[in-house]
């Protein structure tokens, strides 16, 4: 028997209410049943499409990764031929962009960030398909910024120090809400954000690659 393509409802109700209820509860502590159930399918719908709960988790993360990426694609920052400025500038504001999206996409980032910090064996999948690429983008532009002389390492603390920025949005969404919620009111606010967060970690490069050449 052959498995359906992706354009197969049943698989597909499947994957968005794995996405949804994985986000919510976790991988350990979600049920096949659950998810069957909000999916209107059979329990033996998870073997048929995905091969077992571990398969159609890590596919979960996969749908997850591919959909930010085409809501919120990378396009200047994958331009080689552009400024690293440029470049820098519109990994942020994807990045944050894709954080802090409130619609269907927000359990995609939910699951994600479950993923990260209670890690299973899907993450290292994860990391080589999607997360990799990113760091191998940034380590092209950030060199660009800091001037020669660098090592590996020094790079490294530079590309988690600007990813670090953007985090801090996401995992404390609930007290910035109480604090200070106008920097992420609304699309235009993220924008703003985005780009302070993109002003300062290019002075930061800047006085870094200064302090280098003194």
């Amino acid at each position: 028997m052959s498995v359906p393509s992706c354009n197969d409802p049943s698989r597909d109700r499947l994957l968005m209410a794995a996405v949804e209820i994985f986000a919510e509860r976790g991988f350990r502590e979600a049920t096949v049943r659950d998810i069957c159930a909000k999916a209107e399918v059979n329990q033996a719908s998870v073997n048929y499409y995905f091969g077992g709960k571990e398969k159609l988790y890590a596919e979960s993360l996969n749908f997850a990764f591919h959909q930010a990426d085409l809501r919120y694609p990378l396009r200047d920052s994958l331009n080689s031929s552009l400024p690293a400025e440029q470049r820098l500038t519109d990994y942020i504001q994807v990045f944050l962009h894709r954080l802090l999206d409130e619609s269907a996409l927000g359990h995609h980032a939910k699951l994600i960030a479950r993923e990260i910090a209670d890690p299973t064996s899907a993450l290292d999948g994860i990391i080589s398909t999607a997360i990799t690429p990113q760091f191998k983008m940034l380590k092209e532009i950030i060199p660009e910024l800091l001037g020669t002389g660098w090592s590996d390492t020094d790079i490294y603390r530079c590309i988690l120090s600007v990813v670090g920025q953007c985090l801090m949005y996401k995992h404390s969404h609930s007290v910035i809400d109480r604090i200070c919620p106008e920097v992420i009111a609304n699309p235009e606010e993220i924008k703003r954000t985005a780009e302070h967060i993109a002003r300062f970690s290019l002075t930061a490069l800047k006085h870094i690659n200064q302090q280098g050449q003194a």
